[in-house]
């Protein structure tokens, strides 16, 4: 026993001797440790578009949840000096990473960022970009977004509060957005409805060029779209 009156038992705890044959036995003291953080991964695609509001809406969450929230924003040609963990563009094989690693993935409307977020094992929580807003050229988004949510595919959030609404819940259940399925399934389920919105783009584009063809015309280009993809 030190001077102290301080002594180490058997098993490397200290001891306060008290004289008796019952000393008081004090257990050592835990290390303390920080939180594990939730990793969210924030990803609005490629496209020239600014997505100004997703990512305003998640920097207004995130200063709500900077002490528990580890975050990636992937903004593109979007304005994200104030939100940290920003990066404009992630490369293919970054993205499957990021993906890989988050515990939370939030994302645009894009087929292949869903389906990307899907086989990662994630249920997407979905902001389709709004075509009225300068977020897009058309509304093939919120039409996929909006079919997918109503089975269960994804989480759509249409609003600000939906979104931050579904983020708190992410915060703490994470579970309620994984999902475990059948990867090729789903591959096969979101790549038919994929080359749907890659044909709806095409005859925007054609549309925005003065092209006018008839409804036989337009439906002969629509099934040998089909026929090569």
């Amino acid at each position: 026993m030190s001077a102290d009156g301080w002594s180490t038992g058997a098993d490397g705890a200290p001891t306060a001797s008290t004289g008796s044959p019952d000393d008081l036995r004090i257990p050592r003291q835990r290390v303390a440790r920080a939180p594990e953080r939730t990793r969210v991964l924030v990803a609005v695609g490629t496209d020239k578009h600014p997505f100004d509001r997703l990512v305003e809406w998640v920097g207004q969450w995130h200063a709500e949840a900077a002490d528990r929230v580890s975050l990636t924003v992937q903004h593109g040609h979007t304005r994200a000096s104030a939100v940290p963990g920003a990066v404009p563009f992630l490369g293919h094989a970054d993205l499957q990473d990021a993906m890989a690693r988050a515990d939370l993935v939030v994302c645009h409307g894009g087929p292949a960022t869903i389906l990307e977020a899907r086989r990662h094992g994630h249920l997407p929580i979905v902001v389709p970009r709004d075509p009225t807003l300068g977020e897009h050229v058309d509304n093939h988004q919120q039409l996929f977004a909006r079919r997918l949510g109503a089975v269960g595919k994804v989480a759509l959030c249409e609003s600000r509060d939906a979104l931050l609404g579904a983020l708190r819940v992410g915060l703490d259940e994470p579970g309620r957005f994984a999902v475990a399925e059948d990867r090729e399934a789903v591959a096969a389920q979101l790549a038919a409805v994929q080359r749907v919105g890659q044909i709806v783009e095409s005859l925007v584009a054609a549309a925005g060029r003065g092209e006018r063809r008839s409804w036989w015309q337009r439906r002969t280009t629509t099934r040998t779209q089909e026929r090569d993809r």
